[in-house]
Order: structure tokens, then C-alpha cells, then sequence
């Protein structure tokens, strides 16, 4: 059983809609609430950021289960055709991100947390993305101690 399904369902009335609408709002903000109507079907009241993330975990999925249907090569193999992005890795950066994404992807829907998927595919583009423009060679300069900084 899913994390997610351990949570209580936020339901509130369509009359809680109009005579509170400020508190509601505020409520669909932190999770999606559930708007019961005596007239219709029950309506889903989420923030712009939720659904956005639902949609791009859905589009994510769809590439993931495109690739598991191709049987031609390596599980990386298939993934860099579908995120051309992959080939500025190593390979064997492409064989470790392919298997983080799995992962995270499944934790994503067993959890119903998006943004797990979302957080592992953008930390692993934004690196593809650095080494791309030449930034995964520079020489660093690690600090031995830390050093305190006033605020700005």
C-alpha cells in the first residue's frame, strides 16, 4: 500500500467553496481537495504547480513505457533516444542515470509525489547540460574549512 493512499482524502462541500472560499484555496495549495456537489460530479481543486507536475509525470511515463516496449539494446541505449541529452554522459553515467530514473519513476507513482520523477530527470539533464558546455573538466578548488560570509 502506497504512501499516498495512507492519507486522509481532503473532501470539502461546495457550500464549504462559497461561505470559506479563502480557506479552502489555502488548503488546495498544500494537496488537492475534493469538492463535493449535490448538482454534478465531484470536482478536484489543486494548485497550478500540482497539475503541472501530474502532467509532466504523465508525459515522463509515456517516454519510460515507449522505451520498454523497444527491445533493441540496453536499457541506456533506449533511453538516450528518447533523452537525446543522455549522450553528453558517459556511458556509464548514462547506464546510472537510466536506472535512477526507473527508480525515481516508480517511486513517484507508488508515493503519487511527482516531483521525485521531476527532481531525478532535471538533476540529470542540468548535468548532461554542464558537461555539454564544457563545465565537467574544470579543475575545482575544494575549501578545507568553511568560511563564514555576511549577509548580502
Amino acid at each position: 500500500m502506497s504512501i499516498a493512499a495512507d492519507l486522509p482524502a481532503a473532501t470539502r462541500r461546495s457550500s464549504d467553496l462559497s461561505k470559506h472560499p479563502a480557506e479552502v484555496f489555502a488548503e488546495a495549495e498544500n494537496h488537492p481537495v475534493t469538492v463535493t456537489r449535490r448538482d454534478g460530479e465531484a470536482l478536484v481543486l489543486m494548485s497550478q504547480r500540482e497539475a503541472q507536475g501530474r502532467a509532466r509525470l504523465l508525459r515522463f511515463a509515456a517516454q519510460l513505457i515507449t522505451v520498454t516496449l523497444d527491445d533493441r539494446g540496453s536499457l541506456a541505449e533506449r533511453m538516450s533516444k528518447a533523452f537525446p541529452w543522455m549522450l553528453a554522459l558517459s556511458p556509464a553515467d548514462r547506464e546510472s542515470c537510466a536506472q535512477d530514473l526507473v527508480d525515481a519513476a516508480r517511486a513517484s507513482f507508488a508515493t503519487d509525489q511527482p516531483h521525485l520523477a521531476i527532481a531525478e530527470l532535471t538533476s540529470w539533464k542540468e548535468t548532461a547540460t554542464a558537461i555539454a558546455a564544457g563545465l565537467g573538466h574544470a579543475d575545482l578548488d575544494w575549501l578545507d574549512a568553511p568560511e563564514a560570509v555576511e549577509r548580502p
